[in-house]
């Protein structure tokens, strides 16, 4: 028989992951194509006006499917989760209409401005509103992610009708909103994915061009600024990483031992596995090719430190929200998905800051178009961001369970009481409508990426 509530997570969490393919690549790519129309402001060089325009088309593309799935996304939370809106909405509503009203309202209208002003306006002008259409992108992402970060540590609100949860969440405190310390972790991983995912997008498409010698010297410039970005964004991406997971095993344990597959208490240095066999029914997991010290390195910056083991924190979170849920239940999230989400995530990262080292050296030796291989292997590059970042989310979702809201709201309690069929009919139709996107997104771009371009003589 099938359940609504995992139906509902399983839509939830296919529209988040689709929706996230392009919003790091709209972030990223459009920061790059402000620069590239700095550039020829600054210089009058016509190769990065014809740059401009080629990815511009494309981040267009790209900003119009985001834009669909992202309205479809938004559905949810009336659909399949109308407790947790009812309970969560004085939360959400403020930085969702923020984002609406001012980030996307800044966006749109920009972007319009900027389409259909080229050679109408000033040209200094004209780069501002594409520099106006990044700006508003990185606030559309803050204050979603303001949301969010609500979900993973709840602040500024009060709870009404009840002294324990209440039926009803109440902001109190706006600016704690802002404040929030998850937002102000999780907001640098943002802008560096971003900056990482949407570089590999250009740096990836201009490798191609390169390989099928449609107009060289152009994309060369192209990609000696895009895989300078990348690696930028991929070592920013790495550090940012870093900095969030130590900020998680203060504040939220149990979720880097599920990283672990720690279910004991470490010894004083702790290990990194790289591989391991879990048995979640058992309680045990069996750690292959130990790195000694690293995780505690990882952790704290020192070779020294204990872990707590989900065991243990078992009991201790068990004892702590018990008077708010009212009965006993597992805090152990699903430990083979986020140990494997996990390492996927850091070696795609690690990957990532490879190629984009190798790129950067080939780059400024002038010897990128000669390394047939490397541009190759350079378009598979975004797909490899794009699994890294929806590793990340998978972890962040998955290793907040069994909470909607940490420590105040089940995702059992936020759930919509619908019926299993009604769920399946709207997941089957959002599949079905994203397998069309993703597939007119493709047929564009590789529209454009095989296209060969006119001369930059006859584009002036």
């Amino acid at each position: 028989m099938l359940d609504p509530l995992l139906l509902a997570r399983i839509q939830f969490a296919a529209t988040t992951v689709f929706h996230f393919f392009f919003v790091p690549i709209t972030i990223g790519m459009v920061f790059l194509i402000a620069i590239f129309e700095s550039i020829y402001v600054k210089t009058g060089d016509e190769h990065y006006k014809r740059i401009t325009k080629f990815f511009g088309h494309l981040f267009l593309i790209n900003f119009a499917v985001g834009v669909v799935t992202g309205i479809l996304q938004e559905f949810q939370f009336g659909m399949n989760w109308s407790e947790y809106s009812s309970f969560v909405g004085d939360v959400f509503g403020p930085s969702l209409a923020i984002e609406a009203l001012l980030a996307f309202y800044l966006e749109s209208t920009f972007i319009g401005i900027w389409i259909f002003s080229w050679e109408k306006i000033n040209k200094k002008l004209h780069a501002m509103c594409i520099w106006l259409v990044s700006i508003g992108t990185i606030m559309s992402a803050f204050w979603i992610l303001s949301a969010n970060s609500f979900m993973q540590h709840p602040v500024g609100v009060k709870y009404v009708e009840n002294n324990v949860i209440g039926k009803k969440a109440e902001m109190i405190d706006f600016l704690a909103i802002v404040k929030n310390p998850y937002l102000w972790n999780q907001f640098p991983h943002i802008l560096a994915t971003s900056l990482t995912v949407g570089a590999f997008t250009i740096a990836g498409i201009a490798a191609w061009k390169m390989l099928r010698k449609h107009e060289v010297a152009m994309f060369r410039k192209a990609f000696k600024i895009s895989i300078v970005a990348a690696l930028i964004g991929s070592v920013g991406l790495l550090w940012t990483g870093h900095s969030q997971a130590q900020y998680l095993v203060k504040e939220y344990p149990m979720k880097i031992a599920a990283a672990e597959a720690l279910y004991e208490d470490t010894g004083d240095s702790a290990s990194f596995s790289i591989l391991a066999k879990i048995d979640q029914k058992q309680q045990k997991a069996e750690h292959y090719l130990e790195i000694p010290g690293m995780l505690s390195f990882l952790s704290y910056d020192k070779f020294e430190g204990s872990l707590k083991g989900m065991k243990t924190l078992q009991k201790e979170m068990d004892e702590k929200y018990y008077p708010i849920i009212g009965k006993h239940i597992d805090y152990t999230p699903d430990v083979p998905t986020i140990y494997y989400t996990f390492r996927t995530m850091g070696g795609s990262g690690g990957l990532l800051v490879l190629v984009a080292l190798l790129g950067t050296i080939f780059a400024f030796r002038k010897t990128e178009t000669e390394k047939k291989w490397f541009l190759r292997i350079m378009p598979w590059m975004l797909l490899v961001a794009e699994v890294a970042t929806a590793c990340g989310w998978i972890m962040a979702e998955m290793g907040r369970q069994p909470f909607l809201i940490f420590g105040v709201m089940t995702t059992e309690a936020g759930v919509s009481p619908n019926s299993a069929s009604s769920v399946l009919f709207s997941l089957l139709v959002f599949c079905a409508l994203y397998t069309i996107l993703g597939v007119a997104q493709f047929i564009a771009f590789r529209y454009m990426m095989n296209k060969k371009e006119t001369t930059v003589k006859e584009v002036a």
